[in-house]
């Protein structure tokens, strides 16, 4: 697993741990800093970040988007796998698509259901759509 891949992992872990334990991002990303057990990369902490200061946009998208599911109903895991494939999508410019969405779908693959990846993979390729419409 390359350390990009290693650093999305991490990054999905503090986002999950956040959502299923109702605290905020910022402060779990704090407390993994401080622990750094294991340590937190600086592209773990640049995606964590990144969703921190997209979330309301990514989450409106993602809601727009999923056909016939909520945020809400949404397995938490897979709910924040998307919320990095869509930043790393839509909001990182040194990320090419292509590895956006394979990287989320390797993500959904290791760390989810059996049907999640093409849940995933789906829902990202409509983001990606959008933003070629969008130009």
């Amino acid at each position: 697993m390359s350390a990009r891949s290693k650093a999305r992992k991490r990054a999905l872990d503090i986002l999950y741990e956040a959502d299923m334990r109702g605290n905020s991002l910022t402060d779990t990303l704090a407390e993994r800093l401080a622990q750094a057990d294991p340590p937190v990369s600086e592209y773990t902490v640049s995606l964590v970040e990144g969703v921190v200061e997209h979330l309301v946009d990514i989450d409106q998208m993602l809601s727009d988007h999923a056909q016939e599911w909520t945020l809400e109903r949404m397995p938490p895991v897979d709910r924040n796998i998307l919320r990095i494939g869509a930043l790393e999508l839509l909001w990182r410019e040194d990320i090419p698509d292509g590895v956006a969405i394979d990287e989320a779908v390797e993500l959904a693959k290791l760390m989810s259901t059996e049907r999640s990846p093409a849940f995933v993979n789906g829902l990202l390729a409509r983001l990606l759509d959008l933003k070629g419409a969008r130009g």
